[in-house]
């Protein structure tokens, strides 16, 4: 649900503007960006990579965007929020909320006849940053049902 690339894993909830993301990010040891960065660093791009199992929480809200790091993830506990997400969707009987743990929690509206709206609450881990409530438009359950779907086919 949208644009930004990360190159793992990636689950996206919302708009251009205002969406909440789980990601794994694979970053490329080629690529001319970590290559650089690495060489800045003083280690190998490699090294600066590293092994790529560590999953983040990232969240836009009126344009302006952050995330942070959850250190500890593994797979499974992504695979379970969406697996919960899905299940929530797919009865589409009212609101439900999903509970991530202490960094992430969606809270799910019906808005119109096919769709959900979404209010996320984002805590940053260890008080490194102030928690923030990122709430989307209407989305289709159909495309979210989809990119679900996507997200769990990745991880398996």
């Amino acid at each position: 649900m949208s644009p930004i690339a990360v190159g793992g894993p990636a689950l996206f909830v919302g708009t251009d503007t205002d969406s909440v993301a789980l990601v794994r990010p694979a970053l490329d040891p080629a690529d001319p960006g970590v290559r650089r960065a690495a060489e800045q660093a003083g280690v190998t791009p490699e090294e600066l990579v590293g092994p790529g199992d560590t999953w983040a929480v990232l969240y836009e809200h009126g344009g302006d965007g952050d995330g942070f790091e959850l250190p500890g993830v593994r797979d499974a506990e992504p695979a379970d929020f969406a697996e919960r997400l899905r299940a929530g969707l797919a009865a589409a009987d009212g609101p439900f909320t999903v509970d991530g743990g202490a960094a992430l929690r969606l809270d799910a509206s019906p808005a119109g006849p096919d769709g959900y709206a979404f209010t996320a609450h984002v805590t940053p881990p260890d008080d490194s940053g102030k928690p923030v409530t990122v709430e989307t438009g209407p989305l289709p359950c159909a495309a979210l049902l989809t990119d679900l779907d996507a997200f769990l086919g990745s991880l398996a």
